[in-house]
């Protein structure tokens, strides 16, 4: 065989492994969202596969066929869900004109995810402190943490810019400003307290224009 034959017979033989790996991770989201309301109501440590299997439209043999174990799933149920709430601020970030319009869409943004997405962010918190004790949770979790840390800084550095200046702290203080208001204020929007959400926006209404 001549060697351009072998080469666009690898390059197909490349293609159709790609699309096959698509397909599995496609259908590793599917399975993942199916899991998320179960995880949401039991949690990491009350939850086996089979439970979320029972409440959810899969078989038991087919959740394992597609995560290694429940950590598999989880992990990958919590990536997923991060990777959406980053663009959903980077559209805010790109398109603000100024300040105020940043602010208020930023704002904006806070309050629904805490109002409709509670349990998707105590599932995150479950994690991420379950990483403390779990050693195959820790990649993961540093890297969605520093998928976090990117996104809050690119809204205070967008932010100060548009003011003329620059954030007055680093990325890693302003995160962790950012994500200990946010799990506070998480906490008392779980226990049922209705001042939570707009108490959080003005918490970060004043902290934003003090270190940006």
């Amino acid at each position: 065989m001549t060697p351009t034959l072998m080469s666009a017979r690898e390059r197909v033989l490349d293609a159709a492994e790609t699309l096959r790996e698509e397909k599995f991770n496609a259908r590793r989201i599917e399975l993942a969202e199916a899991a998320l309301e179960t995880l949401g109501e039991l949690g990491y440590a009350r939850t086996s596969l089979r439970e979320i299997a029972q409440n959810s439209a899969f078989t038991h043999g087919v959740f394992h066929y597609y995560f290694r174990d429940k950590l598999d799933l989880i992990c990958c149920c919590v990536r997923h869900y991060k990777a959406k709430c980053v663009t959903r601020y980077d559209q805010v970030t790109a398109s603000a004109q100024n300040r105020d319009e940043l602010m208020e869409g930023f704002l904006a943004k806070l309050a629904e995810t805490l109002r409709d997405d509670a349990r998707m962010h105590r599932r995150w918190y479950d994690l991420r402190a379950q990483a403390l004790f779990e050693d195959a949770f820790r990649n993961d979790v540093v890297e969605i943490d520093k998928s976090l840390e990117n996104m809050i800084w690119r809204i205070a550095s967008r932010f100060a810019e548009l003011g003329g200046k620059r954030p007055a702290v680093t990325s890693s203080v302003l995160y962790a400003l950012f994500d200990g208001l946010f799990q506070k204020y998480l906490l008392k929007h779980l226990s049922g307290d209705r001042t939570a959400i707009p108490d959080l926006l003005d918490e970060v209404r004043n902290l934003m224009p003090t270190v940006c």
